[in-house]
């Protein structure tokens, strides 16, 4: 059986569903990860405008997402400009690698290995180095050079975990739902997941196949 990973590189990028993220920071430190988080300059965004941040700068708006997700005293921060961050070096890189949202820009420089940002230096290290690497896109309708990019990413060794929700486990709230993507994450990265009902135990005799 996987060993779960200890520590992680968490990189938001600019897509849309920073809910995912802060639901994902929130459980890795409660998991007692150690986290290494770097946030795009349009993820910081993204991060302000749907989480309703109060604040201009990377340091208030970075700071104010760790409280909210109770990550503060295990995540070490890093500007995606910080080549020399430790997740820099396959020597020093952590267990496993997660971009949650992962924007189509960011697979494709990932699947590509042209490395503008930290976000897609880890994801070139982790795959070179054969650590769990997991994507979460979040884009729709996707084109032939998303879907293409994609699936680069996926020979290479990524795994790529869609933020599109399911409906077979019962969900009553937008938490629920929300909850589901960020379950899969930590599926994928060997975590044994309880934040929705397995398929077997949602009871659902007309359940999809993406149990």
């Amino acid at each position: 059986m996987r060993e779960t990973p200890s520590s992680l590189f968490v990189g938001i990028s600019g897509a849309s569903g920073a809910v995912y993220a802060q639901r994902l920071v929130e459980q890795l430190a409660s998991l007692g990860c150690e986290l290494s988080l770097s946030i795009s300059e349009t993820g910081l965004a993204v991060l302000r405008h749907e989480l309703g941040f109060i604040g201009t700068t990377r340091e208030t708006i970075t700071q104010a997402f760790l409280a909210r997700a109770g990550a503060e005293q295990q995540t070490t921060v890093f500007l995606p400009d910080d080549f020399e961050a430790p997740v820099s070096s396959g020597s020093n890189f952590p267990d496993a690698a997660v971009i949650c949202p992962c924007s189509m820009s960011t697979v494709a420089h990932i699947a590509l290995g042209t490395t503008r940002t930290l976000l897609h230096r880890a994801g070139e290290v982790a795959l070179k180095e054969g650590r769990p690497l997991v994507l979460v896109p979040r884009e729709t309708p996707l084109s032939e050079i998303h879907l293409a990019r994609m699936l680069d990413a996926r020979r290479a060794g990524a795994l790529i975990v869609p933020a599109a929700p399911a409906f077979y486990f019962g969900p009553q709230t937008l938490q629920d739902l929300v909850d589901h993507i960020v379950g899969k994450v930590l599926a994928s990265l060997g975590f044994a997941q309880t934040l929705f009902a397995p398929w077997a135990a949602a009871g659902s005799e007309d359940a999809g196949d993406d149990g």
